[in-house]
């Protein structure tokens, strides 16, 4: 049917513009911006909203480790999840708490003893250092070091202060406990947010992440466990000072790899030489005797059961985790490198059976073609006859 405002003197146009949302190129232009506007919007909620989603995470770590030791009891005793959560945090609660009981005194004198005895050993460094003219005045280094504690992220405002640290913990631990007792309630809720067509991925991948972080978890406990009691027992043996107190630094600080034995290495070594040179020598010997131990004998088997990563990947992430986030990045860089290969490792698997069902070409563009192809064909397809 013609159109009655057309005439020999007004002509009307009847393909439809650009701006026609029935047009299957305006829609598929809409639906890349939407892609990209929605990406923009996240990595800025992400930015602002770091520190509450670090808390979050180490909830959900904290998680892991309550559903590991529910799962290890549930194979002895079977009784309901909620009594075994509660058993493994008895039993935490045990082992630090008796720790402290039987050794409390001996750690609050050897804590003190330490914090002098590095006063003492980093002044001496310092002018030895300054001696040599490699370092500049003591005004000059307080600067240096204020620069320096001021390079680090957002997070250290609210970790650094006793009040924050505190309350963080106790979010992660309330967010932790709730997690662990009904993991299904919240497992059912990310799917739900999922399209239904995604929901099966989306469910393995949860899973596999859920197993990769029980596992990696299990190896760092294992590992904090065996260098703190390992490093206690030698340090005493050959007559460092404070071997309880170093043992216990040192299993603690194995939760972050690298960075967390250096750390107890250049503790370890100051307290040794503080009591002499063939002390210090032996606390040398030592601390590379352990961790060759660990990394040459222990990790290896642990890593068969657990998650393998490169050793730079993981200090890279941390280096960069520690400058954006604070302590709290650093503790979790870790786990959150585990997840994203986990994450990246099932989307890789994803797009292989695509690729194997549609062929070479990318599951985006046949996505493409087949959206063509249904609002347009003659848009794709020449007509039948031409060259």
């Amino acid at each position: 049917m013609s159109d009655p405002l057309a005439s020999d003197k007004v002509h009307v146009v009847t393909e439809p513009g650009p701006n026609e949302l029935r047009d299957p190129m305006v829609r598929a232009e809409l639906k890349k911006a939407s892609v990209w506007f929605g990406m923009g919007i996240a990595v800025a909620l992400v930015v602002l909203l770091i520190q509450p989603l670090l808390i979050i995470f180490g909830g959900l770590v904290f998680a892991s480790m309550l559903d590991g030791g529910a799962r290890l009891l549930g194979r002895i005793l079977p009784i309901p999840r909620a009594l075994r959560i509660f058993i493994v945090i008895l039993l935490v609660i045990a082992f630090f708490g008796g720790i402290f009981y039987l050794t409390g005194v001996q750690i609050s004198a050897q804590a003190e003893q330490l914090r002098t005895t590095l006063e003492v050993q980093a002044n001496k460094v310092a002018q030895w250092v300054s001696e040599l003219g490699l370092m500049p005045g003591r005004s000059d280094l307080t600067g240096l070091v204020q620069q320096a504690l001021g390079s680090v992220g957002k997070l250290t405002s609210a970790v650094g202060s006793v009040f924050g640290a505190v309350s963080s913990f106790l979010m992660i631990v309330i967010i932790g406990l709730f997690v662990a007792l009904e993991p299904r309630i919240y497992e059912r809720g990310l799917q739900w947010m999922v399209p239904s067509d995604a929901r099966d991925q989306f469910a393995l991948t949860i899973s596999r992440m859920a197993t990769t972080m029980r596992r990696l978890l299990a190896g760092r406990l294992l590992g904090m466990l065996f260098e703190g009691v390992l490093t206690a027992i030698c340090l005493w043996l050959a007559g460092v000072p404070m071997a309880l107190l170093l043992g216990i630094i040192t299993g603690v600080l194995a939760f972050i790899p690298n960075i967390g034995a250096f750390i107890s290495g250049v503790l370890m070594v100051s307290v040794g030489f503080s009591a002499g040179t063939d002390t210090g020598i032996w606390a040398i010997i030592i601390y590379f005797g352990v961790q060759n131990f660990d990394g040459y004998v222990v990790l290896p088997l642990v890593a068969k059961r657990t998650v393998d990563m490169p050793p730079a990947l993981t200090l890279s992430s941390q280096i960069l985790a520690s400058t954006l986030f604070g302590v709290l990045g650093l503790a979790l860089a870790d786990p959150i490198v585990a997840m994203i290969k986990v994450a990246l490792e099932s989307e890789a698997e994803r797009a292989a059976r695509a690729s194997s069902e549609h062929g070479p070409r990318q599951k985006w563009r046949v996505r493409l073609r087949r959206h063509y192809e249904q609002d347009a064909p003659t848009q794709l397809d020449p007509p039948t006859g031409a060259a």
